[in-house]
C-alpha cells in the first residue's frame, strides 16, 4: 500500500457514516469512498490489457474440428466475464480483488484441451473445474489448505507475488525482454529489445515509473493513478506526433479511436459441454485436464489472495483471512463462468495489487473496477487505449511495496520455513507461474520438516496438497499429459 495511505496503528476505528459505509466496512478498515473510487480505476487500468490478449491467445487456437472462435464474440465474452465476476467479488467477497481470464489457464485450454477436442467440450471441461473448487469450498477444504500454510511461507508467497508482477510489469512495458533463440546464449532476458533502452514507448514506462516512485515518496493520495492518467496522455502525443508504427506499443496502441463505441456480440455465452470432451478423448484423460485446470485456477488464485488480502491488511494476528469462504466461492464461480462464456476459466488478478497501492481495502474498489468492465463492453475501444507502458510502472511500485512489507517477517533463523519461502519467492518469477511457486515451496517445506525430525509439525493438508504437487510435476513423466 502506498504511505498515504497508511492510518496510524493506534488510531480509534471510525464509525460508519452511511449504508454504503456499513455494507463495506470501509470506515472500519481504514478506507475512504475516494481510495476505494482510485484503487478501482487503478486495478482496471492495470489489468485492462486481459481485453486485447485473451482474445488473441484463444482466438490463435483451433480445435479439433479446426474451427476457431469469433475473435468479437471473445472481446465480448472476456469483458462481460470480468465484470460479472469482479461485480460479485466485491458485493460477495467485500475485497479489492478483480477477477478475469487467468492466463496460462487461457493457454492451457487453448494448446492442451482444444486440440483434442470441440471448443464446446474443452469449455465444459473449464466448468466442471469451477464446480470442483466450489465443492472444495463448501466442505471446508480449500480453506484448511489456506490456513495450513505457515505464515513465513505466506510471506514468501507474497514476496514471490511481488517480484512476479514486478517482472510482468518489466516484460510487458518492454524495458526488458526475452532473448531470442537464435542468440545461442544461456541469458533469457535482457535490457529493451536489443540490450539497450530504445524508443518513445520505453520512455513512457521509464517516466512512469520515476513519476510514480516519486509521487509516493511524498506521499500524493492517487499516485499511481495520477502516473497512468499523464502518461497516457503523454503517450497520445507522442504517438500522434511521432506516428510510430502500432507494433512499437505492442498490444495496446495509444490513439483515439475514429469509433469508442463497439457492439458487444453474446454469441459464445452458454456455449458448452459439459461432458462432451470425456466422449473425445476417454475419461482418465479427461479427469487429468480437469485436474490440470483446476490446479493452476486453485493456487494461482490462493497465492493472490494471500498476497492482496495480506498487503491489504486484511488477515488476523494469526495470518488468517476472515471471511475467505466467501472469496473463495466466488472464485470458483468465476472459473465456471469462464468457461460458461468461452472466455476460459477467469481468476484472481496479481494485478489487484495495483488498486491496493491507491488504498483500497474494501469490495467497493471491485465493484468500480466491475463496472468499468461493463462500460468497456461498449466502449472496449477507449478501454484498450491506455499502453501497457502506461500502466506497467503501478506494478514495479506495488512489486517494491509488497516486498518490503513482508520480507521483515519471515523466521529466517529457522532453515526449514526459511528455505521453503526463498524457494516460493523465487520460483515465482523464474517460472512465470503462481503455481510454481507455491508447488515447489508446499514441498520444499514438508520434505525439510520430514528430513528434520519435524514431521509432526506438518498439518495434514500440507502433505496432502504437496503429494498432490508431486503427481502434478511427474505426469509428463508418466506419459500422463
Amino acid at each position: 500500500m502506498s504511505p498515504s495511505a497508511t492510518a496510524p496503528v493506534d488510531a480509534p476505528t471510525p464509525q460508519p457514516t452511511n449504508g454504503l459505509d456499513r455494507f463495506f466496512k470501509i470506515s472500519e478498515r481504514k478506507s475512504s469512498v475516494a481510495r476505494e473510487i482510485r484503487g478501482g480505476f487503478a486495478t482496471f487500468f492495470a489489468m485492462a490489457y486481459i481485453i486485447v490478449l485473451n482474445p488473441i491467445i484463444l482466438g490463435s487456437a483451433k480445435d479439433v474440428n479446426q474451427h476457431f472462435l469469433d475473435h468479437g464474440q471473445l472481446v465480448t465474452a472476456t469483458v462481460i466475464t470480468a465484470a460479472f465476476s469482479t461485480l460479485l467479488m466485491g458485493v460477495i467477497g467485500n475485497v479489492p480483488i478483480a477477477l478475469a481470464a487467468g492466463l496460462g489457464v487461457n493457454t492451457v485450454v487453448a494448446l492442451q484441451l482444444a486440440p483434442r477436442m470441440t471448443w464446446p467440450d474443452a469449455m465444459g471441461m473449464v466448468v466442471l473445474a469451477g464446480i470442483v473448487v466450489m465443492l472444495l469450498v463448501a466442505t471446508g477444504l480449500r480453506e484448511r489448505v489456506m490456513n495450513a500454510v505457515p505464515g513465513s511461507l505466506r510471506k514468501g508467497i507474497a514476496i514471490g507475488i511481488g517480484l512476479f508482477i514486478l517482472l510482468i510489469g518489466l516484460v510487458d512495458s518492454g524495458f526488458v525482454s526475452r532473448m531470442p533463440d537464435k542468440a545461442m546464449t544461456t541469458v533469457p532476458l535482457q535490457l529493451g529489445g536489443d540490450g539497450h533502452l530504445n524508443g518513445w514507448p520505453v520512455l513512457i514506462f521509464v517516466l512512469g515509473a520515476l513519476l510514480t516512485l516519486i509521487l509516493i515518496v511524498r506521499k500524493v493520495p492517487g499516485a499511481i493513478l495520477i502516473s497512468i492518467v499523464t502518461m497516457t496522455v503523454v503517450a497520445l502525443i507522442i504517438n500522434a506526433v511521432a506516428d510510430l508504427p502500432g507494433k512499437a506499443w505492442g498490444l495496446t496502441v495509444p490513439e483515439w479511436p475514429g469509433n469508442p463505441v463497439a457492439t458487444p456480440d453474446f454469441g459464445l455465452l452458454g456455449h458448452f459441454s459439459l461432458f462432451g470432451g470425456f466422449h473425445k478423448v476417454g475419461v482418465l484423460t479427461g479427469i487429468l485436464f480437469v485436474f490440470t485446470v483446476l490446479l493452476s485456477c486453485f493456487f494461482d488464485a490462493m497465492g493472490t489472495i494471500l498476497g492482496v488480502g495480506d498487503e491489504a491488511k486484511l488477515t488476523d494476528s494469526k495470518g488468517n483471512f476472515p471471511g475467505i469462504n466467501r472469496v473463495l466461492f466466488v472464485d470458483g464461480v468465476a472459473v465456471a463462468a469462464g468457461g460458461a462464456s468461452s472466455s476460459s476459466a477467469s481468476t484472481c488478478f496479481v494485478e489487484s495489487t495495483a488498486g491496493v497501492g491507491e488504498g483500497a481495502r474494501t469490495g467497493l474498489a471491485s465493484v468500480v473496477t466491475g463496472l468499468l468492465f461493463t462500460v468497456a463492453l461498449f466502449l472496449t475501444p477507449l478501454a484498450t487505449m491506455v499502453p501497457s507502458q502506461a500502466a506497467t510502472p503501478a506494478l514495479l511500485a506495488v512489486g517494491f511495496l509488497i516486498i518490503a512489507g513482508s520480507v521483515r517477517d519471515i523466521d529466517w533463523s529457522d532453515f526449514t520455513l526459511a528455505i521453503p519461502a526463498f524457494l516460493a519467492m523465487v520460483m515465482m518469477p523464474f517460472t512465470y507461474s503462481i503455481t510454481n511457486g507455491i508447488g515447489i515451496g508446499f514441498i520444499a517445506f514438508s520434505v525439510l520438516r520430514l528430513a528434520s525430525g519435524r514431521g509432526r509439525e506438518v498439518p495434514v493438508a500440507m502433505y496432502a496438497v504437496s503429494a498432490v504437487f508431486v503427481f502434478y510435476y511427474m505426469m509428463p513423466a508418466l506419459g500422463l499429459t
